[in-house]
């Protein structure tokens, strides 16, 4: 049985990765996924809590899944509480693929500092269909609103594209580095390794978190969401390699003496295209499952700072800022639908993460495989 054969024997494994694919696909077609602009207010809309599914009208005739407008009404002098009112006299029936707000789905862009602010890699295609939505004047909001009366489930699919991204764009920076400096110190040994190694420890006795939060509270305020987020996962990633090292290092001593190194130094090879061509390729199952096992650590750091308000700003969404409200009690008691879905979302994204890696890891491992 081959590792890939392996892999999707592991029940666990393949739910983690289903569920990965379906967070990513959601969060890179989320234009299209979310039903409404993340960045509108609905009027009179603040804090409606998720929207009433009906099969019936008032009257009793069945005209299928539909909709009220639903605002916010007056407070109530004497209990303080806000009456929802719904206008009965006008159904929206609940659509798959309706129209709605004009988007360019699939753009991408880099963010660049001022005085410009991005450059276009992909303008994106111009559409204006939506999953899913309501054809008349009411509006679905599957999980309410937040407290400017935006639509939380758009916000929640939008958000994922910084809280998802960013772990990948974290691996992508921090991986390729741990490993040169690791197979560099393990190759050459000596002077080289002890320094690049003394390097390493040095990084490693820093608490990662606070130098998170000291870095990120110097940033300069005028930056955008995107800029923030660009610096943010540099800082993550420069903190984060050493451990890698440290291990492909120890790895690289005994792959070193190996006879296909061996010859390769015979044939006259040249040392960095003998490290990079021959002994970091033996490391990649290791990689491989660090890399999986590692992608949690930036969603998590992420969503602490955007948390503690040093991470991405508003009205710009991540799971992590739309976790800010939960340090109101009134928000916990009376709108718990701001806090569960992105919490939910964090904490279901760690753990497929880390079941994937398992998953990997029992693949993988050689001495697995010969059990």
């Amino acid at each position: 049985m081959n590792w890939w054969q392996k892999l999707q024997s592991n029940f666990l494994a393949k739910c983690g990765a289903l569920l990965l694919l379906l967070f990513y696909v959601s969060v890179i077609a989320a234009d299209f996924v979310a039903p409404y602009d993340p960045y509108a207010s609905q009027p009179n809309g603040s804090l409606l809590p998720p929207t009433q599914i009906y099969l019936q009208t008032p009257q009793g005739k069945f005209i299928g899944p539909h909709v009220y407008p639903t605002t916010q009404g007056p407070v109530e002098l004497a209990t303080g509480d806000r009456k929802l009112t719904v206008d009965w006299e006008k159904p929206s029936p609940l659509r798959l693929f309706v129209r709605g707000s004009t988007y360019k789905l699939f753009r991408i862009s880099l963010p660049l500092p001022p005085p410009r602010d991005e450059i276009v890699i992909f303008p994106g295609i111009p559409l204006d269909w939506h999953l899913f939505g309501t054809t008349g004047e009411g509006k679905f909001n599957l999980l309410g609103t937040d407290e400017q009366g935006r639509d939380q489930f758009s916000r929640l699919v939008y958000g994922g594209r910084i809280s998802l991204s960013i772990g990948l764009i974290g691996i992508a920076i921090s991986f390729p580095l741990g490993m040169l400096v690791g197979g560099i110190s393990g190759y050459f040994g000596g002077w080289v390794d002890s320094i690049l190694m003394r390097i390493v420890e040095v990084l490693m006795t820093i608490p990662s978190i606070y130098l998170l939060v000291a870095l990120a509270a110097v940033l300069p305020p005028g930056l955008t969401s995107s800029q923030r987020f660009l610096l943010i996962v540099v800082i993550t990633s420069f903190v984060s390699w050493s451990g890698l090292a440290r291990v492909i290092r120890g790895q690289v001593l005994s792959l070193k003496e190996r006879e296909f190194v061996q010859a390769a130094k015979t044939m006259g090879g040249n040392p960095f295209y003998i490290i990079v061509r021959h002994v970091l390729p033996q490391t990649a199952t290791y990689i491989i499952i660090s890399a999986t096992l590692a992608v949690p650590g930036f969603i998590v750091a992420e969503s602490i700072l955007s948390l503690i308000g040093l991470g991405i700003q508003q009205p710009d969404p991540s799971w992590g800022n739309m976790l800010t409200l939960a340090t109101n009690a009134s928000i916990l008691v009376l709108q718990p639908w701001l806090i569960w879905p992105p919490a939910l979302l964090i904490v279901l994204t760690v753990l497929a993460f880390n079941l994937l890696g398992d998953g990997l890891r029992d693949a993988l491992d050689p001495r697995t495989q010969q059990r």
